[in-house]
């Protein structure tokens, strides 16, 4: 499913003459504000030789974002991100002028990027370019490789996925009942989304986690225990997790989106004897070290995007003078599934 987010009107605007790129500008404490970034305009930048002019046409918003401007990202430097665009001016074979391609070059209207610094994206017929920054961009390729590489997911297992409602969320229900998963527990922050997880994307049962304390209501959804935890917020998440694994349960740590702006929240408490007592595996992972797994994830959605048995979660904000916007209200749970920002 893709949905159209509207947000507040920026003052900045993209022009068919000049570029726009958004920089941070000071550092956040909590929440970051539009009063953390300032949107510039420039020429178009030529390509010098060896590098190619690229036009973006979609930009992905990420949590990672947020835990990179405590000191990632340079203040007053142009931003980084996912990024899908169309070359439009090559000084490089290697990129030819028409190509789409993928790079991190993102927050900005065109990029000059070198051929080791953007991928071309193959075209497949019927699924839409979007899609290569949700279930066949770096979002689905965390939840592929955390469901085949990290937890090593078996037929007929019991899975637990926080902010179920999320992109990785989203993408790794629809690709763990593909591959099999046995009952999906999913938590998210509204009864909406709690609802949208069970009658689309295919969650068996799902909760809101401010309707009381997690470890209740995990135990109430899934009363006979999970076999994998797949963890993208941390916190009261992960200890209720901890404590209803069953023997030679994995918990794959994707993120702590909880925790970003809450710095000073108390350490996950739970029983350490289980991690030992039940032989609990944990690990977390980068998606940048899995790229050679890129194809294959490829080769198992693709066909099941062609059929319809994969659908995409995607909310879409129109407009790179809204990216900002956009970022702030991902940060907050105003998307479902994977917030995708789209050139107007």
């Amino acid at each position: 499913m893709t949905t159209s987010a509207s947000t507040s009107t920026s003052t900045a605007t993209a022009t068919a003459t000049a570029a726009l790129t958004v920089h941070q500008i000071a550092r956040p404490t909590g929440f970051p504000t539009p009063r953390h970034f300032r949107f510039v305009e420039s020429p178009i930048p030529e390509p010098a030789p060896g590098t190619a002019l690229v036009e973006n046409l979609y930009w992905s918003v990420d949590p990672y974002h947020r835990e990179m401007m405590d000191g990632d990202f340079e203040l007053n430097a142009p931003l980084e991100g996912r990024t899908l665009g169309r070359v439009i001016d090559s000084r490089d074979q290697a990129l030819p002028e028409g190509e789409i391609v993928f790079h991190r070059h993102g927050w900005r209207t065109h990029s000059v990027v070198r051929p080791d610094e953007a991928r071309r994206i193959p075209h497949h017929e019927g699924v839409p370019l979007s899609a290569h920054l949700s279930i066949l961009g770096g979002t689905g390729l965390t939840a592929y490789v955390g469901l085949t590489r990290i937890a090593q997911l078996r037929q007929g297992e019991d899975l637990f996925v926080s902010a179920a409602a999320g992109g990785v969320g989203t993408a790794t229900g629809r690709l763990a009942r593909l591959m099999g998963a046995g009952r999906m527990v999913g938590s998210a922050g509204t009864p909406a989304k709690v609802a949208y997880l069970k009658e689309r994307v295919g969650y068996d049962e799902a909760f809101d986690y401010h309707a009381g304390p997690v470890p209740d209501l995990l135990a109430k959804a899934a009363p006979t225990g999970i076999d994998v935890y797949v963890d993208n917020v941390g916190g009261e998440h992960l200890g209720a997790a901890i404590g209803a694994l069953r023997e030679r349960g994995r918990v794959v740590r994707v993120g702590t989106v909880g925790q970003y702006n809450t710095p000073d929240a108390p350490p996950v408490r739970f029983n350490h004897a289980d991690i030992v007592e039940k032989s609990i595996r944990m690990e977390g992972f980068l998606v940048r070290n899995y790229r050679d797994v890129q194809d294959e994830l490829y080769e198992f959605a693709v066909p099941h995007l062609r059929s319809g048995r994969l659908a995409l979660d995607e909310t879409v904000v129109e407009g790179v003078e809204r990216i900002v916007d956009a970022f702030l209200s991902m940060l907050r749970g105003g998307n479902t599934g994977k917030m995708i920002v789209k050139r107007s």
